[in-house]
């Protein structure tokens, strides 16, 4: 499925690039946080957490740390990881554009088909359907 964010180029609609810094952290915090030692640091900050308990009587503090560290973490992740799939998205959809333009026997029309309103989707899909059936 394409990103809901048009690329530069595709059907005519414009875009607004992303600058370039947050290209380059979006791409490399997700490749990092995708890492096991991203994981296993998470994993150990939460054991440090949770044996600390004691030491501060599992105060509303102690508990306040935790939720307000994950919160924060995942509210920017959020956006990171958005940011990423969208340009992920939009790359694979370049290339599957190429592919069909490449193929003679492929139904151009379909192209820019995630531009199109539901009602169109579904038509085509339930087409495709019909075609396998038939075929």
């Amino acid at each position: 499925m394409r990103s809901s964010m048009p690329a530069a180029g595709l059907g005519g609609a414009a875009t607004t690039e992303q600058p370039h810094w947050f290209r380059t952290l979006a791409v490399r915090t997700s490749y990092y946080t995708g890492r096991p030692l991203a994981f296993f640091t998470a994993v150990a900050l939460i054991v440090v957490w949770g044996a600390t308990g004691p030491v501060f009587h599992y105060s509303d503090t102690w508990q306040l740390v935790i939720n307000t560290g994950t919160t924060i973490v995942t509210f920017l992740m959020v956006f990171l990881i958005q940011a990423t799939q969208n340009r992920d998205a939009a790359a694979i959809q370049l290339k599957l554009d190429e592919l069909l333009r490449a193929l003679e026997s492929a139904r151009n029309e379909i192209i820019d088909v995630e531009e199109q309103p539901d009602a169109e989707i579904e038509r085509l899909k339930a087409e495709m359907a019909g075609e396998r059936r038939a075929g």
